[in-house]
């Protein structure tokens, strides 16, 4: 993870993806996985809760969510219609507990406040869902110095047209800002706006 001290003194605003650069995407979906385990344990009595935590966790460290559902229902037997439910979840979930920072991202956030140098999220996927992690999240007081904005509302990367929203919204030049983010995909979408890019390894 890098350090403060590490980073461009002369920039005036540091701009951060959300999804494993500030939090843990699984630590928001396996929640979600546990909250539709149970319901539909509620409404059907089978399969136990439990089993399906079990197994959508497994699951969950090979393949990530992708086809996550459908491998549940071929496993256990339940119902198409449930797929909705699933996907509904993961855009308004109530969370049995709060998303918690990296710790490095914290430390990290927190100097970039004291330093009074500005602050972003500008985060891909769906714009409510993500904007769900946002307020389940515990920001310890940075909540304040946050602006938030969502790619997936201009266009999806790699385009960079949020980022150049952002910067001729907040009248920031290109060379005034780092973009923090996980992947190539990060690095390209930095690339195409002309702005300095960091990975952020927690």
């Amino acid at each position: 993870m890098i350090n403060y001290n590490e980073l461009d003194a002369h920039k005036k605003a540091f701009i951060f993806e959300l999804d494993d650069v500030l939090i843990p995407e699984k630590d928001y979906d396996l929640q979600v996985y546990y909250l539709f385990a149970n319901f539909v344990e509620y409404l059907e009595t089978f399969p136990p809760a439990q089993d399906m935590v079990d197994f959508a966790k497994k699951r969950y460290e090979i393949h990530g969510k992708d086809g996550m559902f459908k491998a549940i229902q071929e496993t256990f037997g339940i119902a198409l219609k449930y797929e909705e439910n699933l996907n509904l979840l993961f855009t308004n979930a109530r969370l049995p507990l709060k998303l918690l920072l990296y710790k490095e991202a914290l430390e990290l956030l927190q100097e970039i406040v004291v330093n009074r140098k500005e602050l972003y999220i500008l985060t891909s996927g769906n714009p409510v869902t993500q904007l769900n992690k946002i307020t389940q999240t515990e920001w310890n007081g940075l909540e304040k110095y946050l602006k938030v904005y969502f790619v997936d509302e201009f266009e999806i990367k790699p385009s960079s047209a949020s980022l150049h929203f952002l910067l001729e919204e907040n009248k920031l030049a290109k060379t005034d800002v780092i973009y923090f983010g996980k992947n190539a995909l990060d690095q390209q979408f930095a690339s195409h706006a002309g702005v300095a890019y960091q990975a952020l390894v927690p």
